[in-house]
């Protein structure tokens, strides 16, 4: 048979009935008002064949009176893909032949451009998607529309949401007029629009019913006809809400800021790589004398700054210590949680703020003389720094005896912090500190921007170095220059691998920074040893700039020359009006040019163990592949270490546990907006900030780096695979040190996040190029090719 009663459509029979009739079954059998109907399964749709005996005939059972007619694709309404309006509904289907042209539309619909385009961007098989077809009695109501249990815009979970209108519900899904919308919030209300207070409050009710049965938050349609009776069109889950923090006890909200675009990244983390993540910022925070717990919310790195927030000690300087690495967007969020009554200051400094402030204390005098011996003398803290990186990663080299997969694991499980923190740390915070300070020191004196070409052009910057080691091989490609220009990246890495591409320098670039690459810091993320396809991608870009004075190590040397010279102007100009102030700015912008650059040299030195601790792990997936308790050998990098002793040393099979944790991994990769801080309810905190005043075609964020450039938008979401041209403005959410060689043939840098001394604005001010961050949705609401003028000192994107 090719139709069956809704009634008998279940969970677990999705490949048959399709999403949106196992939700219905599933409804009905929990006893809840719905419109009597059937289904076509797929099976039907396999066949090519529409089973018109079988449809007529349930048709009649039904009452052979109008009915709606629904797609149920065997991949829709899942939760992870809603596919809402991506296919066919035909409403007031009267006789049986309009009901088998109806059925053969949304057949028809499957196919259809936006479907296609939705289930591509899921990576969802086109050829494994089939088509059911719901039928139901017509509903005629008075007023339909859709309850949302939890908040779908600020993403609060004690909050519902409704939209509706009079008739049918197809006028609020389909945005054609005019809705009511209403917030639940359990606030008695009084009756206004088209729903009354007892309306709403059915409607929470059943809503709250329907989230517990269900387990998630729910995307319900509803309608209420003239006799004032309920009926429930549809439940499924709501997939576009960020996941929830993790449970925590008592009844005031917690606070979560997000860490992960500290070092550009808004990509989920890999299970290893979390634990990896999380062992690292704790142990570097309190080695500042701060006590954070890192928490994994949908695989981002969350810091939980509760306490923090309600210590009278530390909320006073909070939002201040984040302007150099989180930036603007993270202060206003933070300023709006400490104005808020529940994170008011909880006793006189008590509890883990009071240990925090004792271990700030231990901490001070540490620090105190690793900077002041590094502002004394810049050059030997360098070359101290130096030599501890060299040291690292000497000792991260795994010893030549390891054989065994348990071998492997010990040497893992081993890996000590490293002692030689304190000759890469404080070098680090003096630069910081002596590049952060003369703004302060200088104002009313002296603009962000001539500060900021100060600081354009530093030496010393291990990133930097790889770009122009980069591009120096670009140079000196030769006869190779149109292969690398004409094959597509992933070709040229299999030709690499593979052993067949002609020599072209890249063994000797990738000895040196082959250990790099995107969201780097995540130890499941493979490096560009490994997959150097951005390294090819970054080369044919490189490979298109025709203007030697554009050439990125001629724009770095300008950069540089024009940052001493305007130094020398500023300090001699300051000096005069300010002398004190003046000798003091002049000293710290000095010992930042000799000691800011170093700032990246700390995660690079980092990146040794990891590739090290990678490169084992893998060896162990493989071994653990061969048994068949893996499915594939970087499956390693979906469990944790307990999990992966538990294979190695009992056999346990960890394929289901993989499987599940790499579907949420890919979902997450589709989300492209990550929260930049959470309430523990779910809250979006910038969901809740004043809304900022609508411009005309001109976007306002943050300058990092002076000047004002005009060219074509190029909106980049995978540096491996970006084509930038010569001039192009660089649009991208967040940048780490893997995009910077892109950096080289833009002519300007726009992010959506990022802080003024984080990696991608002090990359792009050392070469010389403007570049505004913050810009809210500036990969959504500007596209690739259109005109847009970057001006670094105003902070603004105009789009012509």
């Amino acid at each position: 048979m090719h139709v069956i009663a809704l009634s008998e459509a279940t969970t677990d029979m999705i490949d048959l009935v399709g999403g949106k009739a196992a939700g219905l079954g599933e409804l009905i059998r929990r006893g809840e008002r719905v419109p009597e109907g059937f289904c076509v399964t797929a099976d039907a749709h396999r066949l090519g064949v529409i089973p018109e005996a079988e449809i007529l005939a349930a048709y009649q059972r039904l009452g052979a009176g109008p009915v709606a007619v629904r797609s149920s694709a065997t991949a829709e309404d899942l939760p992870d893909a809603s596919f809402a309006g991506q296919q066919d509904t035909v409403l007031n289907v009267t006789g049986g032949a309009e009901l088998i042209a109806a059925i053969g539309k949304c057949w028809a619909s499957l196919r259809a451009d936006r479907a296609t385009a939705y289930r591509d961007a899921r990576q969802i098989d086109q050829d494994e998607v089939w088509m059911a077809v719901v039928v139901q009695r017509m509903v005629t109501p008075t007023v339909a529309g859709v309850l949302f249990t939890a908040n779908p815009v600020t993403g609060r979970r004690d909050e519902m949401a409704v939209d509706a209108a009079p008739g049918l519900g197809t006028a609020v899904v389909d945005g054609a007029t005019r809705v009511d919308h209403y917030v639940l919030d359990g606030v008695a209300r009084d009756d206004t629009g088209c729903l009354s207070a007892a309306h709403l409050a059915r409607l929470r009710t059943t809503g709250e019913r329907l989230q517990d049965h269900f387990g998630c938050p729910q995307d319900v349609e509803w309608a209420i006809d003239a006799d004032d009776v309920l009926w429930l069109l549809q439940s499924r889950p709501i997939t576009t809400l960020f996941p929830l923090p993790p449970a925590t006890d008592g009844p005031l909200p917690r606070v979560y800021l997000e860490f992960g675009h500290v070092q550009g990244m808004l990509q989920p983390v890999t299970p290893m790589g979390m634990a990896t993540l999380r062992a690292q910022i704790t142990a570097m925070l309190a080695s500042l004398g701060v006590r954070v717990e890192i928490v994994d919310i949908g695989g981002r790195l969350y810091g939980d700054l509760t306490d923090l927030a309600r210590s009278r000690s530390s909320r006073r300087r909070l939002v201040k210590l984040m302007a150099v690495d989180f930036g603007p967007r993270a202060q206003a969020v933070m300023r709006h949680v400490l104005a808020d009554p529940r994170f008011a200051p909880t006793g006189g400094g008590t509890g883990r703020g009071a240990a925090q402030g004792a271990a700030s204390l231990r901490t001070a005098g540490r620090a105190v003389v690793g900077i002041v011996r590094a502002l004394a003398r810049p050059e030997t803290a360098r070359i101290s720094m130096v030599e501890a990186v060299e040291q690292i990663r000497v000792r991260s080299m795994a010893p030549d005896d390891l054989r065994t997969a348990a071998d492997r694991l010990r040497f893992v499980q081993a890996r000590d912090a490293d002692d030689s923190a304190d000759a890469i740390m404080w070098p680090i915070v003096a630069g910081m500190l002596a590049a952060a300070l003369p703004a302060a020191l200088l104002k009313g004196v002296a603009g962000p921007d001539e500060i900021h070409a100060v600081l354009a052009g530093m030496p010393h910057n291990v990133t930097i170095e790889m770009d122009l080691a980069l591009w120096r091989l670009a140079q000196g490609v030769g006869e190779h220059r149109q292969l690398l220009l004409d094959t597509p990246p992933d070709e040229l890495t299999t030709r690499y691998l593979g052993g067949t591409l002609p020599d072209i320098g890249l063994a000797a670039f990738l000895d040196a920074y082959g250990h790099r690459g995107v969201a780097e810091v995540d130890l499941g993320v493979p490096r560009w040893a490994e997959d150097p396809t951005p390294v090819f991608a970054a080369l044919a870009n490189y490979l298109r700039v025709t203007d030697p004075a554009q050439g990125p190590d001629q724009r770095f040397h300008r950069a540089a020359a024009a940052a001493e010279t305007a130094l020398e102007e500023l300090v001699t100009r300051v000096r005069r009006r300010r002398p004190v102030r003046g000798r003091i700015s002049g000293f710290l912008l000095r010992r930042a040019r000799s000691l800011a650059g170093l700032r990246e040299a700390g995660k690079f030195a980092g990146l040794y163990p990891l590739r090290e601790t990678r490169r084992q792990l893998l060896l162990i997936g493989a071994d653990l592949h061969g048994p068949g308790l893996l499915k594939q050998a970087d499956d390693v990098m979906f469990l944790t270490l307990d999990e992966v002793h538990t294979a190695v040393h009992q056999g346990v099979d960890h394929r289901d546990v993989v499987a599940s944790r790499r579907a949420v991994h890919r979902r997450e990769l589709r989300r492209r907006s990550v929260p930049v801080a959470l309430l523990s309810d779910g809250t979006d905190v910038e969901t809740i900030l004043p809304a900022a005043p609508p411009g005309d075609r001109t976007r306002t964020g943050v300058g990092a780096s002076a000047g004002r450039v005009t060219g074509p938008a190029r909106v980049v979401h995978d540096p491996g695979t970006a084509h930038v041209e010569p001039g192009d403005v660089l649009i991208a959410a967040t940048t780490d040190p893997g995009w910077t060689p892109l950096f080289l043939t833009a002519a300007a840098l726009v992010t959506e996040t990022g802080a003024i001394m984080a990696h991608g604005p002090t990359v792009a001010r050392e070469y010389g190029i403007p570049a505004v961050i913050c810009v809210p949705d500036a990969t959504r609401t500007i596209v690739t090719g259109q005109l847009v003028t970057v001006d670094g000192a105003a902070g603004t994107v105009t789009v012509h």
